[in-house]
């Protein structure tokens, strides 16, 4: 490979000449920005433990009133990018959110892309577009670039939530904003019983909803069925994961980042491909053993961990007679989007 020149092999004037006018000279830093073969990612295997992350959480809650924090969130940040910098990956941003009894975290809407993955707790509903969203643990709740969106707790039991968002992508396009407003006028509840059967969706004999996203509560029980439907129906399958689309489309359900639920059959090692993006996963149900790239870790109920992108992922559940349940989040849609979208053997 051609060895390229240092910038120090520059003479000081020069530098300090392109410095004054603004200019840097590219072949010094080329193969930082362009590496050989493969990205050279800062995204770090991490893992965040939902036992050690609760009880900061809740304290959390004793210390700040919702009315000083608006949403109460420890954001998951990935070391790989600085922890000041709120990433879990390039594009990816997690957070675990704590809503109290009787609270509500007021209205308003941004431009990232952010779902929801109710971890805990019953008794909430996150209010979106008018549509009231119930949240029950497993259940996965869209609030789509634009849309207003509250969360408010009727229940007598703390709520969490892991939210996941484009946010990193949206902040590096200087793009990111939010708008404050009032609380909404529900409508009505969610719509997602209409399309609770595949291949059938609301055909309107006069006019078809203008909504961009039809259905925006995806409920954990018709998901956990659809798992275990797929496995008992092809057994030789051989991955047992679904993925979270517009009913209407069949496109990504979102327009950045991609969702999608894995199940392992009891005692299942699943070896997954490299490929560009990089992925969460959380533990819904069950316990999983994850290797990246060599670097392991145990996952209990409601642990996360991310995966940076070109990595080879393996799986394995820890029970050997029950099945282990994982959501996933992922960048794919961005990268087949800007054609960088690559599966490596």
């Amino acid at each position: 490979m051609l060895e390229l020149g240092r910038l120090d092999d520059l003479p000081l004037e020069y530098r300090e000449a392109l410095t004054a006018h603004n200019l840097v000279p590219l072949w010094p830093s080329l193969r930082a920005v362009l590496p050989p073969g493969k990205p050279g990612p800062r995204t770090k295997p991490t893992h965040w433990s939902y036992e050690t992350l609760r009880p900061l959480l809740l304290r959390a809650g004793e210390l700040t009133p919702i009315e000083k924090a608006e949403r109460r969130v420890l954001v998951l940040a990935n070391p790989g990018h600085g922890l000041d910098k709120m990433q879990a990956s390039s594009s990816l941003y997690l957070g675990m959110q704590l809503l109290l009894p009787g609270e509500l975290a007021p209205s308003h809407r941004h431009t990232p892309n952010a779902v929801r993955m109710i971890v805990e707790g019953e008794g909430a509903y996150t209010t979106v577009d008018g549509e009231k969203c119930p949240m029950s643990r497993g259940d996965l709740i869209l609030t789509p670039t634009g849309l207003w969106h509250e969360h408010g707790h009727d229940g007598n039991e703390p709520v969490v939530w892991l939210d996941v968002l484009d946010l990193p992508l949206a902040y590096y396009l200087e793009a990111s904003y939010v708008t404050e407003g009032q609380p909404q006028t529900v409508k009505g509840l969610s719509a997602e019983r209409a399309y609770q059967r595949g291949g059938v969706v609301p055909s309107p004999v006069f006019a078809r909803s203008d909504k961009r996203y039809p259905m925006l509560r995806y409920p954990w029980q018709e998901v956990r069925s659809a798992l275990l439907k797929l496995a008992e129906a092809q057994p030789d399958i051989e991955a047992v994961q679904v993925a979270y689309v517009n009913p209407e489309t069949g496109g990504d359900c979102e327009n950045i980042l991609g969702f999608f639920a894995l199940m392992l059959r009891p005692g299942e090692t699943l070896a997954l491909p490299a490929r560009s993006p990089a992925a969460v996963f959380h533990q819904i149900e069950g316990g999983s053993q994850v290797d990246i790239e060599g670097t392991a870790f145990t996952l209990a109920e409601a642990d996360t961990c991310c995966a940076p992108g070109y990595s080879r992922v393996t799986l394995k559940n820890r029970s050997a007679d029950r099945p282990a349940f994982l959501f996933i989040a992922d960048e794919s849609p961005l990268h087949k989007k800007l054609g960088f979208y690559e599966v490596r053997a």
